[in-house]
């Protein structure tokens, strides 16, 4: 009787030890996600009124002339594309641009990158994603998530809310490790108002 009441007490002991060890940890996981989700608030859609520039002008840079240029209009606007650029004029000056939204063209040009996320294949030529439509490509922005592993070379640091993140053309990067390599993820989009 002894032995079977030492028996049942050790397994009783055994398994309270083991329920209450579960319980530590999956508590001790959800406040530890709990604090992340604090900490790292991605942005999405962000206020450009909540958005400050490392540098507060940006030096823009302008040429007199593109040599074999094409003109492309979209929505009443004329684009000019040289050199892998796009370009508008201004005051006699042409000044390298992003194109915008809904922007279509009807070949992509040679540096283009393929990206796959969620389903989607996006084509990232200088910072600016194209997705395939009917009879060419259309500029879209990316979805939350996509990872890109190079940013175009007129990126910006920017501050949200304490936060740092890299910025072109609206969209909002954060640098992150994807198996040991930098790379930058699309955390939001700038609502320009």
């Amino acid at each position: 009787m002894k032995t079977n009441n030492k028996t049942y007490l050790l397994l009783f002991l055994f398994l309270t030890g083991f329920i209450f060890h579960g319980t530590a940890q999956r508590s001790n996981r959800t406040s530890k996600s709990a604090k992340a989700a604090v900490i790292r608030k991605t942005p999405n859609r962000v206020s450009s009124k909540k958005v400050v520039y490392r540098t507060p002008k940006k030096k823009v840079v302008s040429v007199r002339t593109i040599p074999n240029k094409k003109v492309i209009v979209h929505r009443g606007q004329k684009y000019y594309y040289a050199n892998n650029k796009f370009y508008t004029q201004s005051r006699g000056r042409y000044i390298v641009i992003a194109p915008k939204i809904g922007f279509r063209i009807n070949t992509l040009p040679p540096n283009f990158t393929r990206i796959r996320f969620n389903n989607h294949i996006y084509f990232n030529v200088s910072g600016t994603f194209y997705t395939q439509v009917d009879d060419g490509y259309e500029v879209v922005e990316p979805e939350i998530g996509t990872i890109v592993y190079e940013l175009p070379d007129d990126y910006e640091k920017v501050n949200i809310d304490g936060e740092t993140y890299y910025e072109f053309g609206n969209i909002l990067y954060e640098k992150i490790q994807v198996n040991g390599t930098r790379a930058y993820e699309v955390v939001g989009i700038i609502d320009m108002e």
